[in-house]
């Protein structure tokens, strides 16, 4: 045990307080993974205050979130043991692997993408055990470049942390403490149904201008987080002008969105939406 006596003469600049970290983790724990990773494969600057870089943190499971053909999302707690009150839950999606599925219409959705390696271009093609770990890893990479590229163009999106393989960690949308309820869980009032619609107007209006369509927009895949929306699920999001389906996507979107507010009382139609969203889009 050291005293403060035995530093007196000693320049203060060269104290200082170490702390060990213990080397046994629980089960359902990991040493974090953010310094593991290439810089592009963390979140985009400036991140939020509440990201964790601490490499003393452990991810800590906490359960599963959701359970989807294609992915599961897990709730995941990264903390410092030296500072556990900085800690923060956020969303992990996890892609499958051997067991992955398609998206239904994959390939319309995919059109104009290509694999950095014609092997893997070639497996996907067959359909392989190879080919579906690269379909999982294609379709998370896709995601997570979309989540930064929507974040950075101000979308209303969970703030993307990190990518690791097929491994995303994001944002946890909630509302007083519980996941936020998807769009179509929610009941609005005819006041919050109207805000609700213009922020999603003004959503896909931004999408356009940044010649993006998300390609499988419904009220299954908004989070209403108090009075404000949060678009999730984004792989499949295709080029407006790229993709030769991109105005069939668009308009697909727009009659789902529209059609699920029509049902709730609010008199939008799509077809309107459309031609708004078209003239910003030239």
């Amino acid at each position: 045990m050291t005293s403060p006596e035995q530093y007196d003469g000693i320049d203060p600049s060269f104290v200082f307080n170490f702390s060990a970290y213990s080397d046994d983790l629980e089960p359902g724990q990991r040493w974090s993974t953010w310094l593991d990773i290439e810089p592009l494969s963390r979140g985009p600057e400036p991140r939020p205050d509440w990201v964790v870089t601490s490499q003393g943190a452990i991810d800590t499971e906490l359960g599963v979130l959701k359970t989807g053909k294609e992915a599961e999302v897990f709730l995941l707690e990264r903390a410092d043991p030296q500072d556990p009150d900085n800690g923060v839950v956020m969303a992990a999606k996890r892609y499958r692997d051997a067991e992955h599925r398609n998206f239904h219409r994959a390939a319309s959705y995919t059109e104009g993408r290509s694999m950095k390696r014609s092997r893997d271009e070639r497996a996907l093609k067959r359909k392989s055990t190879w080919g579906r770990v690269v379909a999982a890893g294609e379709w998370a990479i896709s995601e997570w470049q979309m989540l930064n590229r929507f974040w950075s163009a101000g979308l209303p999106v969970p703030y993307p942390v990190q990518v690791d393989g097929t491994e995303i960690l994001m944002e946890w949308i909630t509302v007083g403490g519980e996941t936020a309820p998807r769009l179509a869980q929610t009941r609005p009032d005819a006041d919050l149904l109207e805000h609700y619609f213009e922020q999603l107007r003004e959503a896909l209006v931004l999408m356009v201008q940044n010649g993006l369509v998300h390609g499988d927009l419904s009220a299954y895949n908004i989070l209403a987080a108090g009075n404000r929306l949060v678009i999730i699920d984004l792989p499949q999001v295709v080029d407006l002008v790229g993709n030769a389906q991109g105005m069939d996507f668009l308009l697909r979107d727009c009659a789902n969105i529209c059609g699920w507010f029509r049902s709730k009382g609010l008199e939008v139609d799509e077809q309107e939406v459309f031609g708004e969203l078209m003239a910003h889009a030239f």
